[in-house]
């Protein structure tokens, strides 16, 4: 018999909210950091403090192409007219603008030393082997000065930030051909249900193709994790519980889908060693369980794919952040318009899959889908993301303003 490690009765429904910090208190951040090159860095999470060793810009440079000068030369409120004494452009080491003059200059390239201001050749007259300059320029016009952006020693990312693009961009620019992360937390993955068989292989009489692990296994790239893939588990108990033992043994969580309900052939409770909670106040997804097979941490989903996709943003996202080693971003919710009336019954969280059409006013008007069914994976194609209506309501009026989830920020 499965031990309960919470203090809740065992029927009793967890909060959203709740679910998801207890899912993440039951894990730890993982051991162990490697050096990887800036191509293979793109959603590690850092395990050094990276400061800046260099300014950037590293030297003082034209934010245009136009003409280098000193603001000093210039007439005061009427136009300049200045010889134009040469030319510099990027990658060449800066000259010097020793007399009245100009230097014609290009983006990026360096400013020649005693040059403070740049005029941009839209606005500049051609008189020959002159420039005639407008009124007007202001001391250090389009001058991008040495460490504008960044000065050296700036701190610029802590342990625990997950990489993106624009930061190995940034790294890229100060000099940086490694980093330091942390290792990917390793998670087995199983798919339960004698009901399944693999795609790509016959179909059997009253059989279906296993969509969850497909979805799984992407939602947990996108997450960080590296994903033991071990296939589906038939409904027999002591092969459950032999291969959750085995999963566990050599992975840093363990999660199923399918088998958390109450039914005579969900056999995979029965294989925990604890079990933390396993009922969530959520629609669709309430079967989620949360506790340890031996010592390695344990989610079992719910079976149907509407369902795994939902409690996997609220329950699953919390405790990969944490073994990854970084934090788990909130949710970004935007406000729409009901184009709908909803009934429902109030003590769970719920979520509806929902299209948003543009309005006058500015608000989206959010349109439900027809197929409500926790199965219907097509729902959650054809729509473009999940209303979210509150516990203590029992539905929501057609016209009511109400959150929306979009997909992409779950998938972020």
């Amino acid at each position: 018999m499965v031990r309960l490690s919470g203090t809740e009765p065992a029927d009793a429904l967890m909060p959203v909210e709740e679910a998801g910090a207890r899912a993440a208190a039951l894990v730890a951040p993982v051991a162990g950091t490697r050096s990887l090159p800036l191509s293979q860095a793109d959603g590690r999470v850092l395990a050094e403090e990276i400061r800046a060793g260099l300014p950037l810009p590293p030297f003082a440079n034209s934010a245009v192409d136009g003409y280098a000068l000193r603001f000093d030369d210039l007439a005061t409120g009427a136009a300049t007219r200045l010889p134009v004494l040469g030319r510099t452009a990027a990658g060449e080491a800066p000259g010097t603008l020793a007399a009245p003059g100009v230097l014609r200059i290009f983006t990026g390239a360096a400013m020649p030393l005693g040059a403070d201001t740049v005029v941009m050749q839209e606005d500049v007259g051609d008189d020959g082997d002159a420039v005639v300059l407008p009124p007007g320029l202001r001391r250090g016009d389009n001058l991008r000065p040495a460490g504008e952006d960044v000065a050296p020693g700036d701190s610029l990312f802590a342990p625990g930030h997950r990489l993106r693009p624009q930061d190995l961009g940034l790294l890229a620019a100060l000099g940086r051909d490694h980093v330091v992360v942390r290792r990917r937390p390793r998670v087995a993955l199983f798919s339960t249900g004698d009901e399944l068989t693999e795609p790509g292989a016959p179909l059997p009489p009253a059989g279906i193709y296993d969509a969850n692990r497909a979805m799984l296994r992407a939602l947990l790239a996108r997450s960080g994790a590296e994903t033991v893939d071990l296939g589906i588990l038939r409904d027999d108990r002591d092969r459950v519980a032999a291969q959750l033992a085995e999963a566990a043994a050599d992975c840093d969580l363990v999660i199923t889908s399918g088998g958390v309900s109450v039914g005579e052939e969900d056999h995979v409770r029965s294989a925990l060693a604890s079990l933390d909670f396993w009922r969530v106040a959520i629609k669709p997804g309430k079967p989620v369980a949360v506790g340890r097979v031996g010592g390695t941490p344990f989610l079992g989903l719910p079976g149907n794919p509407v369902a795994v996709f939902v409690t996997f943003a609220f329950v699953a996202r919390p405790m990969l952040a944490r073994l990854a080693g970084t934090g788990c971003p909130p949710l970004t919710r935007q406000q729409v318009r009901l184009g709908f009336a909803h009934r429902g019954r109030a003590g769970r969280r719920e979520f509806l899959r929902a299209s948003l059409e543009p309005a006058s006013d500015g608000l989206p008007v959010a349109r439900k889908h027809p197929g409500e069914g926790a199965g219907s994976l097509v729902s959650l194609v054809q729509s473009d993301g999940l209303v979210e209506l509150a516990p203590d309501r029992a539905g929501a009026e057609q016209g009511s303003i109400q959150p929306f989830l979009p997909y992409a920020a779950l998938l972020g």
